[in-house]
């Protein structure tokens, strides 16, 4: 399945596409509208995996991307999803038929990426803010992978990938899945929180940097997501790299992280603020 094309009138199509950026060694991430992909790995081989697949139609942006970092016809070992959300999966029917490689995602988040479940219709009433009130129009159908899509290890580790792991930080989705690389403490957060206000149209477009919860229109249960963040936190990564937003670094990262840690309730949960 493929979604459809309600997705364009969203007012974000405008918005470049940012460049290829190196964050952390083997670690690159490339904006695609409003959503960043992370590639792992090596440019002189094939043992790279892809995180996340963008929006929907984004395939050739991604596509070209890999040539150029990792050179023609540079396919990746797999493809692994944080989570399900339309803009996180966009094009992964595409890139996976064209690569002919397996997906990776939470036992949790299956459900949604084999036809049998939907999540549910973003809600407006979290937050002013014309992202959010436009979210009810975004695609919450699931997409059906079949095969192809298989569970992650229930041990922690992500095959082909010796040094990372994945971890269960549910709340954004039930399987909400994030990556953790030890050795020099390396977070790919997914939307387990982000670097930006993602439901206002104003802050996507600035891009100014400013650590919250998960995108509040599409959070599915705030608990959950509140121990997510605190679970992430007690990591002290140095450097996240997150579904929406920009890079953040060391001591910007850890102070703000705790904050948000410290204050999930008042930060990031709709009609908690001050």
């Amino acid at each position: 399945m493929t979604y459809g094309t309600d997705y364009h009138y969203i007012p974000v199509t405008s918005i470049q596409s940012g460049s290829f950026e190196l964050i952390a060694p083997e670690v690159w991430t490339l904006t695609v509208q409003i959503v960043n992909v992370v590639f792992i790995g090596a440019r002189d081989t094939n043992r790279w995996i892809l995180v996340d697949a963008g929006m929907p139609g984004s395939a050739d942006t991604i596509l070209k991307a890999v040539n150029e970092r990792f050179g023609e016809g540079s396919r990746p070992a797999a493809i692994l999803l944080t989570h399900g959300h339309f803009d996180h999966v966009g094009s992964i029917v595409e890139l996976a038929g064209r690569w002919d490689v397996p997906v990776m995602a939470h036992p949790q988040e299956l459900p949604y990426l084999t036809g049998r479940l939907a999540y549910p219709p973003g809600d407006p009433t979290v937050s002013s803010g014309l992202l959010a009130q436009l979210s009810p129009w975004y695609p919450n159908e699931p997409i059906d992978l079949g095969s192809r899509v298989s569970a992650l290890p229930e041990d922690g580790s992500i095959p082909g990938m010796p040094g990372w792991e994945w971890i269960h930080t549910p709340g954004h989705t039930p399987g909400h899945v994030s990556l953790f690389r030890e050795a020099d403490r390396v977070l790919i957060a997914g939307d387990a929180f982000v670097t930006v206000k993602q439901e206002s149209l104003y802050s996507v477009f600035t891009q100014e940097l400013e650590i919250g919860g998960p995108p509040q229109y599409f959070t599915m249960n705030w608990q959950e997501a509140s121990d997510s963040v605190k679970k992430l936190e007690a990591l002290q990564p140095t450097v996240a790299v997150t579904g929406h937003g920009k890079p953040a670094y060391k001591e910007w990262l850890g102070v703000h992280l705790k904050r948000l840690a410290d204050e999930f309730e008042r930060i990031a949960v709709p009609g908690r603020g001050d």
